[in-house]
C-alpha cells in the first residue's frame, strides 16, 4: 500500500483536530474562550490541508525521519499545535517536533495556543526549564493578555495530556519574573476557572509579595486562598508573619497566629526567629527576650539565628554591655557565635570608637574559629580610616588581603576616604589605580570621596579631570559632587567657575540644598560680595529652600568682615523672628565686627546679650575682645577680661598669651611680655612660632640682642624653625 493510500485510510479514521468536543476535567469545571468554527467551504478546505501537514511530519517523526525543510515553513501555530495534541500519549514523538521546530525555524511565529501545547508537553516530559522559558515568553509577548495565556493554557490542558503543575509553573514563572501584579491577576483568573494552583505555588506568590513590601495585596491574596482551601501548612504561616513583620505590623503578626493556631497550624522555630529579629530591629529588646522565653515554654530550643537577633538588636541600640552577656550565654548553651555574631559586637565597638574592645573581639573571633569577612575588616579598616591612624588601617587590610579575601567597592571606598581625609591624596589615588586593575568599577560614592580629597588640597585641577573621567565612564556626577567641587572653587575665590558648576547642576535636574547654596554665599562672602551673596540667599527662599542657622551666620560674619555691622544686626533680627537660636561661631562675629569697628564697649556688653539667649561666650569670645582691648592699649581691662575668663572655667589658651604678649612686644612694654611668657610656661600652655616670632622681634626692637638670641635658642630647643618674620 501506498503512503498515500496510508494517509487516505488514516484520515477517513479520524475527526477533524478542530471538531474534538469540549473537553472537561473530572470533578473540575473549566471555562474557555477559544472559538472554534469550521462553518465555510475554504474552513474545510483549509482543515483538510493542514490536516495532511500534520500527517506528513507525524509520519516522518515516528520513523526517525528528518522534515523537509519546506514543511516547517507551512506550519502554522495552529497546526502546530495539532502535531503536538497527536503527541498527548507519545511524548517522545512530541518534544523532537518541539526540538526540531526549534532548530530549523527559530522564527517560527507563535501564538500562546501552540506556546500553550508545548509547555504541556515539555511538562510532562519533565522539562521544566524549557517549559518555563516558553511561559516566560509567553507573558512577555506583545499584547498578549493574562486572560488570553490563562485560556489558552486551559485550552490546549487535554488535548495535550497535561497535568495541573503547569499552573503552578505559570504563576511561579511570573513571580520568579518579578512581575507581582501580574501573577496576582493569572492567580485569580485561574480561580475564576476553577484552577486551584498548589499551596507550594500559593507561598511562592505570597513570598514575593513579602519581599518587596506590598503587604496589603499579599493579605487580600491569602484573605482569597482561606476562602478556597484548608491545606495551609507553616510556610503559609511564617511567610506572612513575615510579611506582618517588615510592615511594622508585629501586633498584628501575633494575632495572626493565633488565627492560624486555630486552624490547626501552629508557629515553630522559624516563625518566633522572625518575631524576635522584628522586634530586635524596631529597638523593643524586651519584647525579644519575651519571644525567647516563650519559645522555650513551647519546647523550641532558640538556635544560632535567635541569639543573633538578639545579639544584633542589644548591639544597635547601644546596650553593648548587655550584648556580650547574651554572647557567653550561647557559649553556655552549646552554640558557637559565628561572623555574624561577632560582626554585630565589632560594628558597635568601631561606632563607639572602643578600639581596644574591637580588637579583643577580633581576636576573639579568630580564636573561636570565625571567620572575618569583608564586614568584620571594613568596620575596624573604617574606625582606623575615620581616626587617621593609616599604618593600622593599611595594616588590617593587608590581613584581609592574606586571608583570601577580595576587597570590594566599599573597603577600597574606606581606605580612599582615610587617605583624603588626611592629605595622603597620592596614596588615595593609588588605591582607585588598584580599584581599576582589579576590575572593581568605581561609583558616584567613590568618586566623590576622591574628589573632596583633592579639593581639601585644593588640586583643582586633578579634581576637574577626575571629574571628566567619571562623566567619561558613565558615572552620573549627583549633588554631592557638584556641592564639593563648588566649595573647592569657593574656598579658591573662584566663583565664576563655581557659578558655571552651579548652572550645570541645574541643568542636569539635580535640585540643590542648603547645603549648595550655603557654600555659594560663603564663596561670596570670603570675596566681598555681599550683594550677590544675599541674592543667592533670596533665590533659596524663592525655592522654598529655608536659610539656617549656617546661612545667616555666613553672611553675617561677612558683613561683620566688610565693617557693615548695622546689616550683621538686621539679619541677626530676621533669624531671630523666624524662630532661629544664634549660636556661638554667630555671637563671635558680632563681637569681632564690634571690635574691628572700634565699638568695644557694645563688644562688652554684647556679652550680657548672649548670655540672655542662652549662649555663653567661648574662649575665642573672650580673646577677640582681649585682642581688641589690647590694641587700644586698655591692659586693665584686657587682664579683667582674662580674670573673667578663669572665673568661667575657661582656661586662657596660647592665642589669649600671645594676643597679650604681642602686644606688649609692639608697645616695647618687654618686661611685662616676658612676665607673660613664663606665666605661661608656668599654666602649662607651650608657646608656639608666633610666641617666640613677637618676643625675639619686640626685643629686636628693643637692640636687646642677648635676650632676642636666648629666645632663638629657646624656640630652636622646641622644635620650632626661623622663618622670614624674624
Amino acid at each position: 500500500m501506498t503512503f498515500l493510500s496510508l494517509l487516505r485510510s488514516s484520515m477517513a479514521a479520524k475527526q477533524p483536530f478542530l471538531h474534538c468536543k469540549k473537553f472537561t476535567l473530572p470533578r473540575r469545571s473549566f471555562s474557555s474562550q477559544i472559538p472554534i468554527s469550521c462553518s465555510s467551504t475554504n474552513s474545510q478546505q483549509s482543515l483538510s490541508s493542514d490536516s495532511f501537514l500534520v500527517e506528513k511530519i507525524l509520519w516522518a517523526l515516528k520513523r526517525g525521519q528528518s522534515i523537509n525543510t519546506h514543511l516547517f515553513y507551512q506550519l502554522n501555530p495552529s497546526t502546530y499545535t495539532q502535531v503536538l495534541s497527536q503527541c498527548r500519549n507519545d511524548l517522545h514523538t512530541g518534544q523532537k517536533f518541539i526540538d526540531s521546530v526549534a532548530l530549523n525555524y527559530p522564527n517560527f511565529k507563535h501564538s500562546s495556543l501552540s506556546l500553550s501545547g508545548a509547555v504541556h508537553v515539555l511538562v510532562s516530559s519533565k522539562r521544566i526549564s524549557d517549559a518555563q522559558s516558553l511561559i516566560l515568553r509567553m507573558i512577555r509577548r506583545s499584547g498578549a493578555s493574562r486572560i488570553e495565556i490563562v485560556d489558552s493554557l486551559l485550552g490546549t490542558y487535554e488535548k495535550c495530556g497535561s497535568n495541573l503543575y503547569v499552573f503552578d509553573l505559570f504563576v511561579r514563572t511570573y513571580v520568579q519574573a518579578r512581575k507581582f501584579r501580574e501573577a496576582v491577576e493569572a492567580f485569580r483568573l485561574l480561580n475564576l476557572r476553577n484552577i486551584d494552583v498548589s499551596i507550594n505555588a500559593c507561598n511562592s506568590l505570597l513570598g514575593g509579595l513579602g519581599r518587596i513590601g506590598w503587604v496589603d495585596l499579599a493579605r487580600e491574596v491569602f484573605d482569597e486562598m482561606i476562602t478556597r482551601r484548608t491545606d495551609l501548612n507553616a510556610y503559609t504561616l511564617n511567610i506572612m508573619v513575615n510579611v506582618f513583620c517588615k510592615d511594622g505590623k508585629i501586633e498584628r503578626a501575633k494575632g495572626f497566629l493565633i488565627e492560624m493556631e486555630e486552624r490547626g497550624i501552629f508557629a515553630d522555630i522559624v516563625t518566633y526567629n522572625t518575631l524576635i529579629n522584628a522586634y530586635s530591629r524596631e529597638g523593643n529588646i524586651e519584647k525579644g527576650f519575651e519571644m525567647m522565653r516563650l519559645m522555650r515554654d513551647k519546647n523550641l530550643e532558640p538556635s544560632l539565628l535567635t541569639y543573633n537577633s538578639i545579639v544584633n538588636g542589644l548591639c544597635k541600640n547601644g546596650h553593648y554591655a548587655r550584648a556580650k552577656g547574651v554572647l557567653n550565654e550561647m557559649v553556655q548553651n552549646g552554640l558557637c557565635p559565628d561572623t555574624t555574631t561577632y560582626n554585630s559586637l565589632l560594628v558597635e565597638c568601631c561606632r563607639k570608637d572602643n578600639v581596644v574592645e574591637a580588637e579583643a573581639i577580633f581576636n576573639e573571633m579568630l580564636s573561636h574559629g570565625a571567620t572575618p569577612d569583608l564586614i568584620s575588616y571594613s568596620s575596624v579598616i573604617g574606625y582606623f580610616s575615620r581616626i587617621g591612624d593609616l599604618d593600622r588601617m593599611i595594616g588590617y587590610y593587608k590581613d584581609m588581603q592574606s586571608n583570601g579575601l577580595i576587597p570590594d567597592k566599599i573597603v577600597y571606598t574606606i581606605l580612599i576616604g582615610g587617605f583624603s581625609r588626611h592629605g595622603a591624596i597620592a596614596e588615595a589615588m593609588n588605591v582607585r589605580d588598584e580599584m581599576v586593575t582589579r576590575g572593581c568599577q568605581l561609583d558616584v560614592v567613590t568618586y566623590n570621596t576622591l574628589l573632596n580629597g583633592l579639593c581639601k588640597e585644593h588640586m583643582l585641577c586633578e579634581a576637574d579631570a577626575l571629574f571628566n573621567e567619571m562623566v567619561e565612564r558613565g558615572v552620573f556626577p549627583d549633588f554631592c559632587t557638584y556641592t564639593t567641587l563648588i566649595n573647592g572653587y569657593c574656598k579658591k575665590g573662584d566663583m565664576d567657575r563655581a557659578l558655571n558648576l552651579f548652572e550645570s547642576m541645574l541643568q542636569r535636574n539635580l535640585n540643590p540644598d542648603v547645603v549648595t547654596y550655603n557654600t555659594l554665599i560663603d564663596g561670596f562672602c570670603r570675596v566681598g560680595e555681599m550683594g550677590r551673596a544675599i541674592n543667592l540667599r533670596d533665590d533659596m527662599i524663592s525655592k522654598k529652600i529655608n536659610p539656617n542657622y549656617i546661612t545667616y551666620g555666613t553672611l553675617m560674619n561677612g558683613f561683620c568682615n566688610g565693617g557693615y555691622l548695622s546689616d550683621a544686626f538686621k539679619l541677626w533680627n530676621e533669624m531671630v523672628d523666624k524662630g532661629i537660636e544664634p549660636n556661638i561661631v554667630i555671637c563671635n562675629s558680632l563681637v569681632k565686627g564690634y571690635c574691628r569697628n572700634g565699638e568695644l564697649d557694645k563688644g562688652f556688653e554684647f556679652l550680657s546679650k548672649m548670655k540672655s539667649r542662652g549662649v555663653h561666650p567661648d574662649c575665642v569670645t573672650y580673646n577677640t575682645l582681649i585682642h581688641g582691648f589690647m590694641k587700644e592699649e586698655n591692659v586693665d581691662l584686657a587682664f579683667d577680661l582674662v580674670n573673667r575668663m578663669e572665673k568661667e572655667n575657661l582656661v586662657p589658651d596660647s592665642v589669649t598669651y600671645n594676643v597679650i604678649l604681642d602686644q606688649f612686644c609692639k608697645l616695647g612694654r618687654m618686661q611685662e611680655a616676658d612676665m607673660m611668657y613664663r606665666k605661661m610656661i608656668k599654666g602649662g600652655i607651650s608657646p608656639d612660632r608666633s610666641t617666640f616670632t613677637s618676643l625675639i622681634n619686640g626685643f629686636v626692637s628693643q637692640e636687646n640682642l642677648k635676650e632676642a638670641f636666648r629666645f632663638h635658642d629657646e624656640m630652636l630647643k622646641r622644635g620650632f624653625v626661623p622663618d622670614d618674620k624674624f
